[in-house]
């Protein structure tokens, strides 16, 4: 790669990164302000749905103060430490998220159950209403906020953290039906929108975990991202063939692994430009990290006998 080339690489790493932290930062604020609004009214007048909506924002707000120290460090350069990069990082945060979220998430189920068994103690007011209304209007800017800045940064944590915004909307919808329960004489239901947002809760960090864990494992991709590889390889002109051709995640990147048989006679010079052609064209896919070709003269009958292998 040319100076320039990587000047502008490090040019463009440092924009996301920025644009990053920046994201992380207004997702810190934005939790905390919701809690402090829901939680100040769900204890005044005795919320179990309100509680559990706040209860959900206090997992967003450790989870985007995780993102933010943590998550950022997948921009770090390689080092001793971590030869191919930090990209295995971001999705351990995301993972981190997902649990977090879980599991509070089956805590308030649980206050929401002993609620239905033991009997709740709310009252209607306006500020509960107005806290909700609130808290919708805030998840929905921060959701607006986040996703359009993860439109060029591309980072699972911010994805996981978008998609949080949007389920909390869900949530406090949920919350608002129980504080309309209690305004038409029916407090049970604000315990049961606490079960509803609890359960809501569950899979939503359930989904992020999931996704993530792909990512952490070393999982490999869908069928379409593999047939982008192939057919980046294939349209080379110099590519005569490919086999043992192996696509996984590496973090939130794929790493790819290959055979690729070429003209036996080329110079070695010739071979190497054809080599770094490809894996130019392989890195140029929005969807590759590390790239890992061995160059093989087509024609000697080495793979013939294991059809199986060639793409």
């Amino acid at each position: 790669m040319s100076d320039a080339a990587l000047t502008e690489a490090g040019v463009e790493t440092g924009t996301e990164r920025r644009d990053f932290i920046r994201a992380s930062v207004v997702n810190v604020l934005g939790n905390a302000v919701k809690i402090v609004v829901e939680a100040a009214a769900g204890l005044t007048f005795g919320s179990l749905a309100l509680l559990a909506d706040a209860a959900h924002s206090v997992a967003d707000l450790v989870a985007s103060i995780v993102v933010l120290v943590w998550g950022r460090s997948v921009y770090a350069d390689p080092d001793d430490t971590h030869p191919h990069g930090h990209q295995r990082v971001e999705p351990l945060a995301a993972l981190f998220v997902g649990s977090v979220v879980a599991l509070l998430g089956l805590n308030f189920f649980y206050e929401s159950v002993r609620g239905f068994i033991v009997g709740v103690d709310v009252r209607f007011s306006p500020i509960l209403v107005a806290a909700l209304l609130f808290a919708m209007a805030d998840m929905y800017v921060l959701y607006r906020y986040t996703t359009w800045v993860n439109e060029t940064v591309d980072s699972a944590a911010l994805d996981a953290l978008a998609i949080d915004c949007l389920n909390d909307i869900y949530t406090s919808i949920a919350a608002l039906v129980g504080i309309a329960g209690v305004f038409f004489g029916y407090p049970l239901l604000d315990a049961g929108a606490g079960a509803v947002v609890s359960v809501l809760v569950i899979y939503q960090g359930f989904e992020i975990g999931r996704e993530n864990v792909s990512y952490l494992v070393g999982a490999a991709p869908s069928e379409a991202e593999r047939q982008r590889v192939v057919e980046a390889l294939r349209t080379h002109p110099a590519v005569e063939g490919v086999h043992d051709l192996v696509v996984f995640y590496d973090g939130t990147d794929l790493e790819v692994e290959a055979h690729v048989e070429v003209d036996g006679e080329l110079t070695l010079v010739e071979a190497h430009d054809i080599e770094t052609e490809l894996i130019s064209r392989l890195r140029d896919l929005d969807i590759v990290g590390d790239v890992h070709l061995h160059l093989d003269p087509a024609g000697i009958g080495e793979w013939k006998d294991a059809e199986e292998n060639r793409e």
